[in-house]
């Protein structure tokens, strides 16, 4: 039996010896892509954690009328731009400053949304609340909800070229005059109407013009009744008293808005049909209202805040003219005054309140 030799120093039996396979190309690849992910695995995180949170943007709204009479504008607004995505508390805030009706407040309101640092101002309603605003900043956008005569007014520059901080909507030109039409379809003697006004000189020169037009193609008499604050009411009902007019039509203002209860309750005593720019009014017992479609109204100011919050100038935002009128008829009040409604309006109406 033969005795097996010891191994030579330094040399590994055949028992132990350790082959070293070379790593293949791919297999280097995929322990390179392993690190790689597991690296940013772990930076990732941290990454997360450092992204700054949204920028809360203000939001103030302006408005003339008691806040309460606007719930309905500012309520939908919000939930327009929540859809849109812009989350309250996160990535918006809302100041909702209201004058109660009373125009003198508006400068000092007005200034109070500047101090505040709004990112951009909803001038709602009327030209002197986006005055008030324009006077207050030249900077800070302010987006306009129903302007008359937005040009005439100062305002804008034009509409395809507004060249300041305002932009927004306008009432179209048109609206007057039509409301006109409806009514004299709705009394056909129609010869003589009111137009109850708040006094403002871009509002009269505006309603001057459909005033001419109105006795130019429908042989209509029209008399501009003006007021410029509550204490006028008084005075502007004795007014129409006075001038007996077949009809009258309270134009599109927050103020003749705030004091719609007793308009409506002279037009019922006085048994005169009366057409307003806001359909809540009927739903009150006003006669008839021919007015802009509210649902694009909002759907037209949340799409101008969008575009103003991401950047856009107001000064390249052109105005824009809402085209849908909506016609809501009070039947009751109709039956109440003797009047009978034609088929020709019943069939275009909106909607008919029982």
């Amino acid at each position: 039996m033969s005795t097996p030799r010891p191994a030579e120093a330094g040399r590994p039996t055949p028992g132990s010896m350790k082959v070293a396979v070379p790593l293949r190309l791919e297999n280097r690849r995929h322990t390179a892509a392993a690190l790689l992910a597991l690296a940013a695995a772990a930076v990732l995180p941290q990454r997360l954690l450092a992204q700054p949170a949204p920028r809360l943007q203000r939001i103030g709204v302006l408005v003339l009328a008691a806040s309460a009479s606007i719930s309905r504008f500012t309520d939908e607004l919000r939930a327009t731009l929540r859809e849109m995505g812009y989350i309250e508390g996160r990535h918006v805030a809302y100041e909702v400053l209201s004058a109660d009706g009373n125009v003198e407040r508006l400068p000092e309101l007005a200034a109070q949304l500047v101090t505040h640092k709004a990112d951009l101002i909803i001038a709602g309603g009327g030209n002197e609340t986006a005055l008030a605003a324009r006077r207050a900043t030249q900077t800070i956008p302010i987006i306009m909800t129903s302007s008359i005569g937005a040009v005439e007014a100062g305002l804008v520059q034009s509409l395809a070229r507004p060249g300041g901080n305002v932009t927004g909507l306008t009432v179209p030109r048109e609206l007057g005059f039509k409301q006109l039409q409806v009514m004299q379809e709705l009394v056909p003697s129609l010869s003589r109407v009111a137009v109850l006004v708040r006094s403002d000189s871009s509002v009269a020169n505006y309603r001057g013009q459909i005033k001419a037009l109105a006795q130019q193609l429908l042989q209509v008499m029209i008399d501009l009744v003006e007021l410029r604050s509550p204490d006028d009411l008084g005075q502007a009902l004795e007014t129409l008293r006075v001038l007996k007019p077949k009809a009258l039509i309270v134009t599109s203002d927050p103020l003749l808005y705030q004091l719609r209860e007793p308009i409506l309750a002279f037009c019922r005593a006085a048994r005169l049909p009366d057409m307003y720019s806001v359909p809540d009014v009927v739903d009150a017992g006003g006669l008839i209202a021919y007015s802009l479609n509210l649902n694009e109204v909002n759907a037209i100011t949340a799409r101008f805040v969008d575009r103003v919050l991401k950047g856009a100038k107001p000064a390249d935002l052109p105005v824009e003219q809402p085209t849908r009128l909506e016609l809501v008829i009070n039947l009751s009040t109709a039956r109440s005054m003797g009047l009978k409604v034609p088929q020709s309006l019943l069939s275009r109406a909106d909607r008919l309140i029982e």
